[in-house]
């Protein structure tokens, strides 16, 4: 997609092409109508040239009048190429969405991309494991029934704090690799990735109650309120970690 900048430019130069054109046809009527008319007199076809000539030039003097006039205004700045590449993605993302099985392919090139840059670091195995429990959920949602929205409406909440909690862990595991002084981030990140743990094993045990909820066994319903009230408890406790309330203060007497 141009840019404003682009688009500027591209009107100046066609206005400035208009007006050099317009001069070229002023320029050609006029010096025909002064050699005919004295040549062979005034008449019906020479008033026909008079006439060209004179709306020429009024076209003519128009046509610079514009381009000197959007000439004066200031030129749009070049566009930031970080803000041009994002657009040009989204916009080549939403061409590919339209084409069937087009959601589908974004999203799994969206999932690796991200398992790429988690390449090497101790979140990538949990990152890995949430993404296949993830996807097998999206399979299984149109068949559990609309007993089990809640569940569901629990286990996307879920799923996004622990992806948010992977992101934190992974910034927090590139920063100990500077040198000596992250060193210091070791036993939090420690918790962080014990939490994380926790958090994909208890989501995957959502997702196993789920399929069995979705091959009718008896066993799976209660399996399923089960890890659904064990997996709120989760994302409950990494909402809570991600806002700490802030300590009482003590009461003055």
């Amino acid at each position: 997609m141009a840019s404003e900048r682009t688009k500027h430019l591209k009107r100046l130069r066609k206005l400035h092409r208009s007006a050099r054109g317009w001069s070229v046809r002023a320029g050609l009527l006029t010096g025909a109508t002064a050699i005919l008319v004295p040549y062979s007199g005034l008449g019906l076809p020479d008033a026909f040239w008079a006439a060209a000539a004179g709306g020429s030039i009024a076209i003519t003097w128009w046509r610079w009048i514009d381009f000197r006039a959007f000439r004066a205004l200031p030129v749009p700045p070049e566009p930031d190429p970080a803000l041009t590449s994002a657009q040009a993605r989204d916009k080549l993302v939403n061409l590919a969405q339209r084409l069937p099985g087009g959601r589908t392919a974004v999203a799994e090139f969206d999932r690796q991309r991200e398992s790429f840059k988690l390449r090497g670091l101790t979140v990538a195995e949990p990152w890995r494991r949430l993404d296949r429990a993830a996807t097998m959920l999206s399979g299984l949602i149109g068949r559990l029934g609309p007993h089990a929205e809640s569940a569901v409406l629990d286990a996307t909440v879920a799923e996004r704090q622990l992806r948010d909690l992977a992101q934190r862990c992974a910034s927090v595991e590139r920063t100990m690799r500077l040198g000596p002084a992250g060193e210091s981030l070791r036993p939090a990140h420690a918790i962080l990735a014990e939490q994380l743990e926790q958090g994909v094993t208890a989501y995957e045990q959502f997702v196993t109650a789920a399929a069995g909820c979705v091959a009718e066994d008896n066993m799976a319903v209660g399996n399923l309120t089960d890890a659904t009230a064990f997996l709120r408890g989760v994302a409950e406790g990494l909402a809570d970690l991600r806002n700490p309330q802030a300590a009482p203060r003590p009461q003055t007497a």
